[in-house]
């Protein structure tokens, strides 16, 4: 994955697999419904590292990190960010 669009598509591909509601993971990871939503849609720019790792527990997912060969540019941040 390499931008936070593709996260939350993976977040909201895994929990629709195990068949829970968005409200039923963000009660349990204890963020409000709506923050998991825009997240999982790629709006949750406010969507911050705690939230994600509760969100990620709830649903059985582990972070790992790669080293890859470069990393995205100035300018592909920029309009990532202005995506969200």
């Amino acid at each position: 994955m390499k931008t936070l669009q593709e996260l939350g598509a993976a977040v909201a591909a895994r929990r629709q697999a195990l068949r829970l509601r968005q409200k039923a993971v963000a009660h349990q990871a204890g963020v409000t419904p709506e923050s998991l939503s825009r997240f999982e849609r790629g709006r949750g720019s406010e969507f911050g590292s705690r939230k994600l790792l509760a969100v990620l527990a709830v649903l059985g997912i582990e972070l790992e990190f790669t080293e890859s060969g470069q990393s995205g540019s100035l300018d592909e941040l920029r309009r990532e960010r202005a995506k969200s």
